[in-house]
């Protein structure tokens, strides 16, 4: 989805203009795109939407707004509904910079002002080229004026910086052309004076730009004023005859193919250069270091020369470079003067030299560059290779392989190329996408594997990837020959290594996922400077951590060797074990929390790895895949034949939602398996079972002395144990977990502690307690990562928000926790937001969104045949049919409700009666169903506080204030 400001206020999914209905809802968007990507508060959208005259209910209006502009872009692409997010205190469009033409217009004119002139234009014309009319041309409000106003002064001084881009190109015809329309609009702008005046000196038509001077003069007196002193000072140069020349073309080779995806690296290069005079770029075979370096150079306008050194045999020293350097500028023998100072006199004007391909010259290149450098100061050296030269003064640029998008477009345009017509559609290009990926988006493999396309296709291409060396030859002719095979291209820099470089090279291949260097050297030995070398020679790279890792192709090329060397049982058996011994020593339950769960994330592939060639699943890494929601790879790997692995195994697929296998023999099972059970059971909302379970496990978990398994039962078990045996009974098994928890300092512990303290705290009216509870256990969820924890929490906070008439943050609150919910995939937290923002929505008025909020809950709730969850939606929904003045709907609903809650609870069968007394229009027999309503509520020891008391408050103030006085607001 892109945005258009520089012209009528537009959006684009695609090609293709997004339908924005109305105009107050084009407002909104206006408003929204004069600051994209920050927060604009609801005061000022509804003052800036309504011009001053805010309608009633000024936050409704503003929603339903909202709302509108949501499915207008959603019916455009789906999903883009998103793009449009409540933060506190208002709204914000979630776009980049590249998402709008404004953005993409100033980040263009940004790149443009260091860039030589052929660069600059070709930048300015592209940022020119996005403007379609004034900026926010169809929006005349106050509130855009600034924003339009500093737009349209940024593409003024654009047109100008063109302009004089143009002249210095010697391009003065089509600047005149080109400057006609702004001139007339703006005659006192000095710069386009004076950009019109040299354009038209260097046509031949002097006396007109002295002319065209004269009238401006004689303008500007009419007003008190006189010209600039710039301007008059060109004036007096143009009366003098003198003409600034256009620039010359450097002598490089010219480009045979565009260059993809490189812009922001040759901006970032070119800013390089500006500060340091000597810029490396590194990076590993074919990923564009050549292409990359002579783009540079032409877009820099200096005076440039490539010198080719990869024909040089390896080791070749200075004077040897020299020569080579020589012949490049065209320089001829001078008898008796060394080549490298030859070479320093010819280069001491000043000149951009490219040292192309120094990996195997690096010492000469080094000690060249050096000299040079030293001699001449208008010298700049541009030098290619896959290690450093590591001399003073440098700055390295590492090269990476391309983004996912460009890699796809350079692939697409090279398969064109021998297959005409060939293009990403939605049918290929996840095909693409994979192929480049497996390719590690390294430009070289990817030319090599175009071309076979022709014959295979994508989908065979991408089947062969597993042999790429035998698939990916006969690159181009005119290609150096270590660059026509894949297997050439490393074959190269891997006969450069020395013999023992090349080993942890072969032994690196066996990582599943990249290592630390405490696992290289478990599985490798001593191997510092070794790795040290490989990262400086552009064959492993090094990630946050550090870790260290292989591309693909690389990686696929070592393991090779590996088996070439007859050395993999021997490193794949050491990895084994180190990893083996990792996952069983790992820490996952009390203070080892912290630093074991990320590890593991971490080194999770290769622990994979381990498992797969024999390695046993020890307690801790099942712990681990419940903690992480990887229930898909515990139910694979748990496949041990004994009683407990089956139990554990059993408890994981109730976590994947498979409720029909019975549950497997108890007997003989410990007691913190037991707990598992009956965690897997609660988590899958099989309460009794999970009670029973639960009833079984803590006499064992005593008797065993497990305080950790004791302090997870009874955080369970609090949950259940308040509507069986109360309140007090509840909180004292709770506050009994979380003293154990903070002792043995278990943050998931304190986490699942704090949900039914939080609980009990609400229902007694204690909103600050309960807040507090949850915001220190979303604290603590994030500090581990727990995202679906932190999602339940959010819910918390957001529920409390709902309770204290926060209706703001219980719409932010539980809008982050359905985001978040959504994104790992966790069930139980979606339902959990969704039913936040339904009451959330009711409250504020929009009974629209409450109604098909509450549908989808009620959907969830009769799929898994869950009271608790069917009672409270068709109580929401009852409560938004009488709102709307349906009695007859109302009492439907409610009646419906009331069946589903006398299978669920007391609190749920008060609820339903009293959405029918607020249904039925009888005043005694409404009065009579509060009175009912309140009595099992108070039975049940949870009388409702005031933030839950509005619904019946509303009803008993219709009855004449007759009714049940301790019942109240839907979802107690």
């Amino acid at each position: 989805m892109r945005f258009g400001v520089l012209g009528t206020v537009t959006a684009w999914a695609g090609d293709a203009e997004v339908a924005v209905p109305e105009r107050k809802v084009r407002l909104l968007l206006a408003a929204l795109l004069t600051d994209p990507g920050r927060v604009v508060s609801a005061d000022r959208l509804v003052e800036e939407v309504w011009d001053g005259d805010p309608p009633g209910k000024p936050a409704n209006a503003l929603q339903r707004k909202v709302s509108e502009l949501r499915k207008a872009l959603d019916a455009a692409e789906p999903g883009a509904r998103d793009l449009v997010s409540f933060r506190d205190p208002g709204y914000l469009l979630r776009v980049t910079t590249a998402e709008t033409d404004a953005g993409r217009f100033e980040a263009l004119v940004a790149r443009a002002r260091p860039a030589a002139p052929a660069a600059k234009a070709r930048l300015l014309e592209e940022a020119l080229g996005l403007w379609r009319g004034p900026a926010f041309a169809d929006v005349d409000l106050s509130f855009a004026r600034p924003a339009a106003s500093r737009l349209d002064e940024a593409r003024l001084d654009a047109i100008e910086s063109l302009a004089e881009a143009r002249l210095e190109l010697g391009a003065h015809a089509r600047v005149l052309a080109e400057l006609a329309a702004p001139l007339a609009e703006h005659p006192s702008r000095e710069r386009l004076r004076a950009a019109h005046m040299r354009a038209l000196d260097l046509a031949g038509r002097t006396t007109e730009a002295l002319d065209d001077f004269g009238e401006h003069r004689e303008r500007l007196a009419d007003l008190g004023l006189d010209p600039s002193p710039a301007l008059t000072e060109l004036h007096r140069s143009l009366l003098r005859g003198e003409r600034r020349p256009a620039a010359s073309a450097p002598a490089l080779p010219a480009p045979v193919t565009e260059l993809i995806g490189r812009d922001a690296a040759i901006a970032e290069v070119l800013a390089l250069l500006g500060e340091s005079r000597l810029v490396t770029l590194t990076g590993t075979g074919g990923v564009g270091k050549t292409g990359l370096a002579l783009a540079v150079a032409r877009e820099s306008g200096e005076p440039a020369r490539l010198v080719e050194l990869a024909a040089l045999p390896e080791g070749a020293d200075e004077t040897a470079l020299a020569e080579a350097a020589l012949a490049a500028l065209g320089v001829a023998e001078e008898p008796g003067l060394p080549a490298p100072e030859r070479l320093a006199e010819a280069v001491r004007g000043g000149v951009l030299l490219v040292l192309d391909n120094c990996e195997h010259v690096v010492a000469g290149a080094a000690a060249l560059a050096a000299r040079l450098l030293r001699a001449a100061p208008g010298l700049r050296v541009l030098a290619t290779g896959r290690e450093p030269l590591s001399t003073a003064g440098e700055a390295l640029y590492p090269v990476p392989p391309l983004d996912a998008a460009a890699a796809a477009r350079l692939f697409a345009a090279r398969v064109a190329a021998t297959l005409p017509g060939f293009a990403l559609t939605h049918a290929n290009t996840a095909t693409v996408e994979a192929i480049c990926r497996r390719l590690d988006g390294v430009p070289l493999a990817l030319e090599l594997a175009a071309p076979r396309v022709r014959v295979l296709g994508p989908e065979k291409l991408l089947e062969r990837l597993d042999d790429r060396f035998g698939l990916l030859t006969g690159g181009y002719r005119d290609a150096p020959a270590r660059q026509r095979t894949l297997r050439a291209v490393i074959d190269w820099s891997y006969g450069l290594l020395s013999p023992r470089e090349r080993e942890v090279l072969r032994g690196l291949s066996v990582f599943a996922d990249g290592c630390t260097l405490e696992s290289a050297e478990a599985v490798l030995g001593d191997v510092l400077g070794e790795l040290t070398g490989l990262v400086d020679r552009s064959l492993v790279s090094v990630a946050p951590g550090p870790r260290f890792r292989l591309l693909e192709s690389v990686s696929a090329y070592a393991a090779a060797r590996l088996d070439e060397e007859g050395e993999t049982p021997g490193v794949r058996a050491r990895h084994t074990a180190h990893f083996a011994g990792l996952a069983a020593s790992a820490l996952v339950w009390g203070t080892g929390q912290r630093e074991w769960l990320p590890r593991l994330d971490a080194e999770a592939a290769d622990v994979r790895a381990a498992l797969e060639h024999g390695a046993p699943v020890p307690d801790a890494l099942a712990w681990y895949w419940v903690l992480r929601g990887r229930y898909a790879e515990a139910d694979r790997h748990l496949s041990a034949p004994d009683a407990r692995t089956a139990a554990w195994r059993w408890g994981v697929r109730r976590l994947r939602g498979d409720l029909t296998t019975p549950p497997p023999p108890l007997d003989g099972l410990d007691g913190r398996t037991l707990w598992f059970l009956g965690f897997a059971c609660q988590e899958s909302v099989d309460f009794p079972a999970a009670w029973r379970f639960l009833a079984r496990a803590l006499p064992v978990l005593r008797a065993e002395g497990d305080a950790w398994g004791v302090a997870a039962a009874l955080a369970l078990r609090a949950v259940h144990t308040r509507a069986v045996k109360g309140l007090d009974t509840a909180r004292g098994e709770a506050e009994e977990s979380m003293a154990v928890f903070t002792r043995l300092g278990d943050q998931w512990g304190r986490v699942r502690a704090a949900y039914p303290l939080a609980s009990i705290a609400e229902a007694t009216g204690d909103y600050d307690r309960a807040a507090a509870l949850h915001t220190g256990a979303l604290a603590d969820a994030r500090g581990l990562g727990l995202w679906r924890e932190a999602a339940d929490r959010l819910c918390g906070l957001g529920r409390i928000a709902l309770l204290r008439g926060d209706l703001t943050a219980s719409l932010r609150l539980h809008t982050e926790a359905l985001a978040l919910s959504e994104t790992h995939h966790h069930r139980n937290g979606i339902v959990s937001a969704e039913i936040g923002l339904g009451l959330t929505h009711r409250r504020a008025g929009d009974l629209d969104a409450a109604e098909t909020t509450m549908r989808r809950v009620l959907g969830w709730g009769r799929e898994r045949d869950f009271p608790p969850i069917t009672s409270l939606a068709l109580a929401e929904l009852g409560f938004t049919a009488e709102l709307r003045g349906d009695r007859t709907e109302a009492h439907r609903l409610h009646t419906l409700g009331l069946a589903e809650a006398h299978r669920a609870d007391d609190r749920a069968v008060a609820l339903a009666l009293e959405g029918l007394a607020g249904a039925t229009p009888d005043p005694a027999e409404a009065s009579r169903l509060l009175t009912e309503a309140a009595r099992l509520r108070e039975d049940a020891g949870t009388p409702l506080p005031p933030g839950e008391r509005g619904d019946v408050e509303r009803i008993t103030a219709r009855l004449g204030g007759v009714g049940g006085t301790a019942s109240g607001d839907a979802g107690g």
